[in-house]
């Protein structure tokens, strides 16, 4: 999901809630333990299975939304579980948060939190509560999602106490390890936040190995996620993380775990003049990550 979905005045707002949220907290240290952000916000927790539809038959059948709508047609929430492969909602009638207990544990606190975002933002209440001409649009969808991760980085990440630290250390996947297990948050979340808190130009792509897994006809289909610092849209604009894939991939080995290589690619700016950027990649048994860091201008010239 692209995070450049956020208008400017949605950021402003969002960040405003979560200083009010971490200022009643009490300004906590990382990392932020989501249980007191749920007893500020008297929220429950609940876990569910997606793979055993009795387990949530029985949840459901508790569960009123607009009356009695779930507890009437339970298959309501069933489908929606199944098919649009969802792995945490929010129930605004108890005020319950469910997740998905088949999820990789590490996931559990990005979607929990995601919920909670939910929750705060105020114009996303009228998504709490069925359809609307406006809520069914695909666009509208894509933008409150957007927000709601938005707002969770900002959580998950103390607003910017993680900006601040973020800064502070060299752009390094060893570094952005490092910051993960201190917020006790995955890998891939701390590398985006890092990539977006940096003042210089850098990009990250997350996608399956770059040997094993790409695609050689459409490289783009096995990148699942580009993130560009500021810095990088204003001198690159967009540029497509697939489409480096191929660069990536010459220069990683073949191993299953860990890192995998590091390498210069060559990336053009939006005048078409040749730059390079010092990229490394690991790959933790589930996706790649590959951290691109500006060096600088390089001579040769693109043609138009």
């Amino acid at each position: 999901m692209s995070q450049h979905i956020v208008s400017t005045k949605s950021k402003k707002d969002i960040d405003s809630i979560i200083d009010r949220v971490l200022r009643d907290l009490g300004t906590p240290e990382p990392p932020l333990e989501l249980a007191h952000v749920r007893e500020l916000l008297r929220l429950d927790r609940q876990y569910y299975s997606s793979t055993d539809p009795s387990i949530v038959k029985a949840f459901v059948s508790k569960v009123y939304i607009a009356g009695q709508q779930l507890r009437l047609r339970p298959m309501l929430l069933l489908d929606a579980i199944k098919h649009l492969d969802i792995k945490a909602l929010y129930i605004p009638d108890g005020k319950r948060i469910l997740i998905d207990d088949t999820q990789p544990k590490l996931k559990h606190r990005w979607n929990e939190s995601h919920e909670i975002s939910h929750t705060l933002i105020p114009w996303h209440d009228d998504t709490m509560f069925g359809d609307t001409e406006q809520s069914l649009s695909p666009a509208y969808h894509a933008e409150i999602e957007a927000e709601a991760n938005y707002s969770s980085g900002r959580l998950l990440f103390l607003g910017d106490r993680f900006i601040e630290e973020s800064r502070s250390v060299p752009s390094s996947i060893s570094n952005i390890k490092n910051l993960a297990l201190r917020y006790r948050n995955t890998i891939t979340s701390t590398l985006w936040r890092h990539v977006e808190s940096t003042i210089v130009p850098a990009i990250a792509i997350i996608s399956g190995h770059p040997v094993h897994d790409l695609t050689p006809f459409s490289p783009t289909e096995s990148c699942k996620h580009t993130i560009y610092s500021p810095a990088f849209v204003r001198q690159f604009g967009l540029t497509d993380g697939g489409l480096l894939l191929p660069q990536i991939a010459s220069y990683c080995s073949a191993k299953k775990g860990g890192p995998l290589g590091s390498g210069e690619i060559i990336i053009p700016d939006l005048n078409r003049d040749a730059h390079l950027f010092a990229f490394e990649t690991f790959f933790n048994r589930y996706q790649a990550i590959s951290l691109g860091i500006y060096i600088g201008k390089h001579g040769k010239i693109f043609a138009i």
